[in-house]
């Protein structure tokens, strides 16, 4: 019978759809398993990477269900953020309508896929039913004073009149303007989450079962230090300049300090020459300045310090590579032991000078007993900035009286609803601009509300939990429904979202537990990073212009193939690189198990003992496979089944296991094939079949023969053969009998089931 993939989904599409097949089941004593994908941002085209992270997940949900676990699949879309403003505003178009086309696009697209997603649960962060959660969170943490305002630093555009990304500075310039981009203090919304840099440093230690990797890159983050404040007397002055070092021991070697360009006193002590130059550094990024390979740069600011070690004064210098973030802004220069600042020492002529180091405790309590400062723990995490000037964003439900003084929304009034009247013409905050926005009426008193939106990490730190509960109108999600399906199970994604985002919904899991609001400490127990499909040897990128449309593929050879290359072509935590003859190669295999179990040939006489060791050894290997998200072993291993069934025939039960095991991975072939073959029920509705322990076992093995430690021959013999058998059986074979002949035997080596070994002499 012929394969005809276009009509076969076509209708499995349609049927699953109307029954519901793969609606969320009510918890049940089944064990659970929650399956997650990172959710996409709606551009309203999938690319193969998204085809491939969406098919590890299906794949293993599919498996899962089939094993007998209450299993949690949804899908939702990342929606709020700069590209839906941005077409916004070159395209005159309502970006809430972009958004929700493109939304509905990707949709299509994921279901033509046959991804078993449960659309009865789809979460899109854009919409308000969503975003009043994140502003009836945002009100929590600031009842918890976990949320808090201060000045911050952001890139300004003075031809937009807006704040840039730093994604959007483009050699120190606006991108869309072209304007020489200013650093602009502003006053700003930041979450306390350097509250939890202890704990989320410490469990990543629970995390068993992500890839160190990561968990490397988060702690290098969090970056936990032991050292000491030292307190450097200004001279001249009553003041001081704190400084943090983690290396005590080289104190005596200090010949300057260093203050970054945002240091306050930095500004205070600037000339007109020192204010050029912290304005120039302020437009570099943070990366660049902290490059070891660049060159290093400052000036000096007429001040000393005294050393309360030797007593010297010290010169006092702005340098770019200091960072504000980091300690105190501040660093004790030591060029004797330390590659940036010898080489910012050697570029303006600074003394070097040697010295042996001391014991760090020893200087840590000569601090403190003599009052110049004290041991510090600190962290290079910074608390969180979630202040974005700009529209399309959850809006912060903030007040402001006519005092100016901060007036927190009602509860009752969320959400705090983006207002339709916003122009969009590049300049400036289009909310900053709508009146029936930003005036707030309250018994009888004016207010004015605050027009920075959040962070869209915030949308995508908590729709995890969301999921579990995501219609309940009084909140975000319920204790017990959160509970009953948390921690998720297995989460996959990419490895660029490696530290911020997780880190976040790392933060956010602890943060709401500490509300009431859910019992678990971590969000995802397991973690898979699959790797990037590339063609020609690159990312697939529009720029390169080497991108594929999966569509394309659907509509040649089916979506059964697109998701079996996909998973078939390389290990899941390597880069793929496409193939059109894997595509191909892939499709021929569908095609052929189709055909061998529509049309299948009996078994031939002698080999059904063969067939069945085969078809229970699969089983437990493609089991074992998916469990490990060895996917590409466990698709090679099916093709191995195949190609016996059809060498030496088959019967209907080794058809119905290997349509059970290939279900996961091409569903609507194998829907097809299992009604064909007479079933009722669904294939993705029936047990995983179970494999035989006895049946794994081989009753014959194969033993090698060696001379002096050289193959002479190989023979298969029965199981746990003696060695006196073996030895009247090797000795008999003419291909090592040659060997024996005019020699002296002087040791025969047996290692039971495997080895027998010769050693002579002539």
């Amino acid at each position: 019978m012929d394969y005809q993939p276009l009509i076969i989904e076509k209708k499995w599409r349609q049927i699953w759809e109307e029954s519901d097949l793969y609606k969320t089941p009510v918890r049940s004593q089944k064990p659970s398993y929650y399956v997650l994908e990172m959710f996409p941002y709606p551009s309203g085209q999938l690319h193969m990477g998204h085809v491939r992270n969406y098919s590890l997940g299906d794949t293993l949900a599919r498996c899962k269900r089939m094993q007998g676990f209450d299993v949690l699949y949804p899908m939702g879309f990342d929606s709020f953020g700069l590209p839906a403003e941005n077409a916004a505003i070159k395209q005159q178009i309502d970006p809430e309508a972009w958004t929700l086309s493109n939304v509905q696009s990707m949709e299509e697209q994921l279901k033509s896929l046959g991804f078993s997603y449960d659309w009865s649960r789809e979460v899109v962060t854009c919409v308000p039913e969503y975003y009043r959660w994140n502003q009836w969170i945002f009100l929590k943490l600031h009842e918890k004073d976990l949320i808090y305002r201060k000045n911050g630093f952001v890139n300004w555009d003075p031809v937009d009149q807006t704040v840039l990304a730093n994604e959007q500075v483009i050699q120190g310039r606006g991108w869309r303007s072209g304007a020489e981009v200013e650093q602009r203090e502003i006053v700003q919304w930041y979450i306390r989450i350097t509250d939890y840099a202890e704990e989320l440093l410490q469990d990543l230690d629970t995390l068993t079962e992500w890839p160190e990797s990561v968990k490397t890159m988060q702690r290098n983050w969090i970056g936990k230090s032991t050292g000491v404040s030292i307190r450097f007397p200004v001279v001249g002055s009553d003041e001081t300049i704190e400084v943090y070092t983690t290396r005590p021991d080289t104190v005596y070697g200090i010949t300057y300090l260093a203050l970054a360009p945002e240091h306050p006193k930095v500004t205070e002590w600037s000339d007109a020459d020192t204010k050029t130059f912290v304005e120039a550094t302020k437009k570099v990024s943070k990366i660049d300045r902290g490059d070891d390979s660049k060159p290093k740069t400052g000036k000096f600011l007429g001040q000393y310090v005294t050393s309360p070690f030797t007593g010297e004064q010290i010169p006092v210098w702005t340098a770019d590579y200091v960072l504000m973030d980091y300690g105190t802004g501040a660093v004790m220069a030591v060029p004797a032991h330390d590659e940036r600042d010898a080489a910012f020492a050697k570029t303006y002529q600074l003394s070097v000078k040697q010295m042996d180091c001391v014991s760090k405790e020893e200087i840590i309590d000569l601090v403190e007993s003599k009052g110049w400062g004290k041991k510090t723990i600190n962290f290079r995490l910074r608390d969180w900035l979630i202040s974005r000037q700009r529209y399309w964003g959850t809006p912060i439900p903030m007040l402001y009286d006519e005092a100016g003084e901060i007036v927190p929304e009602s509860i009752e009034n969320l959400p705090v609803l983006l207002p339709k009247d916003a122009v969009f013409n590049g300049q400036g905050n289009p909310l900053d601009k709508s009146p029936s926005f930003k005036t707030v009426e309250r018994d009888g008193k004016t207010y004015r509300r605050e027009t920075d939106t959040m962070d869209t990490f915030f949308d995508s730190s908590w729709y995890f939990l969301r999921f579990c509960d995501p219609k309940n109108t009084e909140l975000p999600f319920d204790f017990e429904a959160a509970n009953s399906w948390m921690p998720v199970d297995q989460y996959i994604g990419g490895v660029e979202h490696a530290v911020l985002h997780l880190l976040y919904a790392r933060f956010f899991t602890k943060a709401l537990r500490d509300l009431g609001l859910v019992s678990v400490n971590e969000p995802f127990k397991r973690l898979l990073t699959q790797g990037m499909v590339l063609k020609d040897g690159s990312k697939m990128s529009k720029s390169v212009g080497n991108t594929v449309d999966p569509g394309n593929i659907i509509k040649e050879f089916g979506a059964d193939t697109a998701r079996l290359f996909i998973l078939f072509g390389a290990p899941v935590e390597r880069d793929l690189d496409w193939s059109d003859e894997g595509v191909e190669g892939a499709f021929r295999f569908l095609k052929r198990v189709f055909r061998l179990v529509t049309e299948f040939s009996p078994v031939k006489s002698g080999f059904e003992v063969a067939l069945e060791k085969i078809c229970h050894k699969t089983i437990f290997r493609v089991t074992e496979d998916i469990e490990r998200f060895s996917y590409n072993t466990a698709i090679s291993r099916m093709m191995e089944l195949t190609n016996f069934m059809t060498s030496h025939g088959t019967t209907q039960k080794a058809n119905d296991i290997l349509l059970l095991l290939l279900a996961p991975f091409a569903p609507f072939m194998t829907e097809e094939a299992w009604q064909l073959l007479g079933h009722v029920k669904s294939i993705h509705q029936t047990a995983w079949p179970k494999y035989d322990p006895g049946l794994l076992v081989d009753d014959e093995v194969t033993i090698v023969a060696q001379v002096n430690g050289k193959l002479r021959g190989q023979f298969v013999v029965p199981k746990g053969i003696s060695q006196e058998a073996l030895l009247a059986l090797v000795k008999s074979d003419e291909r090592v009998a040659k060997f024996l002949v005019d020699v002296t035997i002087i040791k025969v080596v047996f290692v039971p089931d495997k080895l027998l070994n010769f050693v002579v002499k002539s």
